[in-house]
């Protein structure tokens, strides 16, 4: 099992406007015909979603499971019709088979997708909907430069190994290893992010990509060097304009994929 990431729910929710909007992207593209019994959100964070499917489909049983305990203790504030399971996606194994299977930006953490997703697919009961949605963020500018000061610094060692964010397969990958078992539906759309604040790009990244570096910094001034660096490299890509906004272009691959009868 890779190395836990420690999920900070306030300072996750500090864009939420931003990272609400491709899982509700993808929730409306669920089939209106779709009348689910058993529904599962996986990597469910703080349960916003979660509580959505529930309040969209009152006759389901919703599950929403996600392996952080102070996530999870976020979202049964939300005091939601759902049934909150602490667990790792990769063992997941559910006694009914699931009729929705909703994931939104988790199953890029997640390393061999072809097993993974054509996994996931077939747990789902016949005419079951698979809805997933993930940052294509791995090749972006921003996670190359971050990648790159890890390994240069006088941090290098302490964070070699570091799992961050993975690279997700190409669309046509997943289209081949799903079209066996389902019908699919792949897309993808990039968000023009227009950011507020001094130092917005290195405020998103504390919150997701970058936390599996932080949480191997424990020295307050080593991890102020680590983010300076940082904050250098990216200077020239995603610059501060004039009118104090930051730019931040965020592309996100879209899979609907319904069981086969």
């Amino acid at each position: 099992m890779s190395e836990a990431v420690a999920w900070d729910p306030d300072q996750y929710a500090r864009y939420r406007i931003y990272r609400d909007r491709p899982a509700l992207d993808l929730m409306v593209q669920i089939p209106a015909d779709l009348a689910p019994r058993q529904i599962w959100d996986l990597g469910c964070g703080a349960g916003e979603q979660a509580a959505a499917l529930a309040a969209r489909h009152p006759q389901a049983h919703v599950h929403g499971l996600d392996s952080s305990p102070h996530m999870l203790e976020e979202a049964r504030s939300l005091k939601a019709d759902v049934t909150w399971v602490q667990d790792d996606i990769d063992q997941f194994s559910p006694h009914v088979a699931p009729d929705l299977i909703f994931t939104n930006a988790a199953l890029q953490w997640l390393p061999s997708h072809a097993a993974l997703f054509s996994r996931l697919v077939g747990l789902l009961a016949p005419g079951g909907v698979f809805a997933c949605q993930m940052p294509l963020s791995f090749s972006q500018s921003w996670h190359e430069k971050l990648r790159e000061t890890a390994a240069h610094g006088p941090w290098a060692e302490k964070l070699s190994g570091a799992r961050g964010v993975q690279p997700v397969a190409r669309a046509q990958d997943y289209y081949d290893w799903l079209c066996p078992l389902a019908s699919v539906d792949i897309w993808t759309t990039t968000y023009l992010h227009v950011l507020q604040g001094e130092d917005p790009v290195i405020d998103w990244m504390s919150g997701t990509g970058m936390r599996p570096y932080l949480q191997r910094l424990s020295d307050a001034d080593e991890r102020e060097a680590f983010l300076s660096a940082y904050r250098t490299r990216i200077a020239t890509d995603l610059p501060r304009r004039a009118d104090g906004t930051t730019l931040f272009p965020f592309p996100r691959l879209f899979i609907m994929a319904r069981r086969h009868a």
